[in-house]
């Protein structure tokens, strides 16, 4: 039987399992936090890797610079699909702890060594950390929630990301170097000794045959006995979704295309990830310390760069923490289509002041900074969180690690693409441009989530799959429509 005896007061103020829920989701986003540290820690400590005075042996150069951050996302490229079968294969919890150990290597070379061969080493193998983790744990965070609170969990992903991404700031700005490389360093350790108490989903428990297990599990994370009536039958409902499974053939990606409404969910998930990593968010990013810079000629608003990067990490954590609030609320498709839609509008309110301020003309120094705060929170708050809760319900088990490891291999070759090639985009196009583009992509991910993305809030997999199935049945009563009309003609 699981027993979790270090939480004993959690459960005695529980309601209904929830906030064993959110402890649980809490540990298994802690692997995205600390990456989400590994990708923010770049920003501030640039600089000091780049002095002659610095701790590298010799100054760090902006090719090195460049290759580690675009490093980590080329291994997700490949190793998606593999990552996808482990997950199923050896289960999310071996999975979450393999994705603290790659990151527990990543932060152990730059350690102890900071030459340019050991920094895109480090990153590389943090490249599998990327990997496992976009694929584990929106599956984790799906298969431990109850279906009231599973948009809450599953925004906990980008949340966490977004917390590592501020504490890092904060740490580069009042510590020093080498108190940072191992507050970082001690992140994935910790967590890999705490995890071994949590248990594995019930869903892969019930896959592996080990029933009592899953229903152990499943009474702890909803605070019940494990003769409770309910959750009985929510462990015979696992039992026949597992039956069902291993009677059909083995999921392979070409189910994913065979059948035609499969086909289209897979679509669906795969355009709403590309339209969010496409958006331009990570550019604002870059420029944010130029904007701040421009700004504070007619404004009276001196940051140090450090403190930038604070602000902007604290928009990122209040919008993921706004997106968590209220995506049960709102619902997964109008809360995407709203965040797209102030996305693009904040993208093509920079592009224009860019455009006009490069004519000599004057414009406050306010409006890039609210545009650039809009845009940050906007896409924390969900553009960038619910097409991970998305792509998590629109498929049933036996085909959502498929799913998602093809998705994030997708997102990776996208992610690595732009942080190689957006220098020669900006120096080709300019600035202005480059965010007018951008903001063309949002307003399209907002026209195509109104028009096609199905609402997947309290849905089970074959509900939304009969929305979609009756979304293709009026398109041929139209094209059948269509047809006599041209007929009649």
């Amino acid at each position: 039987m699981f027993h979790m005896p270090s939480v004993k007061w959690l459960t005695r103020i529980n309601n209904g399992g929830l906030i064993n829920q959110f402890f649980m989701a809490l540990m298994v986003t802690i692997p995205v936090l600390n990456f989400g540290m590994l990708l923010g820690w770049q920003s501030p400590m640039t600089p000091i890797l780049q002095s002659p005075t610095g701790p590298a042996p010799e100054p760090i150069t902006d090719e090195t610079i460049s290759w580690m951050a675009s490093l980590v996302f080329f291994p997700p490229i490949f190793c998606g699909f593999l990552m996808g079968n482990l997950v199923d294969l050896v289960g999310r919890k071996k999975v979450t702890l393999l994705t603290s150990l790659f990151l527990l290597i990543s932060w152990t070379i730059t350690l102890f060594s900071l030459r340019p061969w050991a920094l895109i080493l480090s990153r590389a193998v943090a490249g599998f950390a990327c990997a496992s983790c976009y694929v584990v744990t929106p599956l984790y965070l799906k298969e431990i929630a109850s279906d009231n609170v599973r948009g809450a969990l599953g925004s906990l992903f980008i949340l966490s990301q977004n917390l590592g991404y501020l504490l890092v700031y904060i740490a580069g700005d009042l510590l020093s170097f080498t108190m940072v490389m191992w507050i970082c360093t001690a992140v994935p350790l910790l967590h890999l000794v705490t995890f071994l108490a949590m248990p594995e989903t019930p869903v892969f428990l019930v896959k592996q045959g080990k029933q009592q297990e899953a229903r152990a599990a499943l009474a702890w994370l909803r605070n019940t006995t494990e003769d409770d009536k309910n959750l009985e039958e929510a462990v015979q409902q696992l039992e026949r979704e597992e039956e069902y499974s291993r009677s059909v053939k083995k999921s392979s990606w070409k189910d994913l295309v065979k059948d035609k409404t499969i086909f289209k969910a897979f679509r669906i998930a795969i355009n709403v990830m590309l339209l969010q990593e496409t958006c331009g968010y990570l550019v604002v990013l870059t420029y944010a310390g130029s904007i701040f810079e421009q700004a504070s000629e007619s404004i009276n608003l001196k940051l140090s760069p450090n403190k930038q990067t604070i602000v902007i990490g604290a928009i990122q954590l209040l919008g993921s923490i706004v997106a968590s609030c209220i995506v049960e609320q709102t619902g997964r498709k109008w809360l995407l289509a709203s965040t797209s839609f102030a996305t693009g509008l904040s993208m093509l309110g920079l592009g224009a002041w860019f455009y006009v301020t490069s004519m000599s003309v004057w414009l406050p120094g306010w409006l890039p900074v609210l545009a650039m705060g809009l845009c940050i929170f906007s896409d924390a708050a969900g553009y960038q969180p619910v097409p991970y809760v998305i792509t998590s319900e629109l498929f049933s088990f036996q085909h959502r690690g498929m799913a998602t490891s093809i998705i994030t291999s997708f997102t990776a070759l996208s992610d690595f693409l732009q942080t190689k090639a957006y220098d020669p985009l900006l120096k080709l196009l300019g600035i202005h441009w480059v965010f007018m583009m951008f903001s063309i992509v949002c307003f399209l991910g907002t026209f195509y989530t109104i028009m096609w993305v199905p609402e997947t809030k309290n849905r089970s997999v074959e509900e939304i799959y009969a929305l979609l199935e009756d979304g293709r049945k009026k398109q041929k009563n139209r094209d059948a429509e269509v047809a006599k009309e041209v007929s009649r003609l």
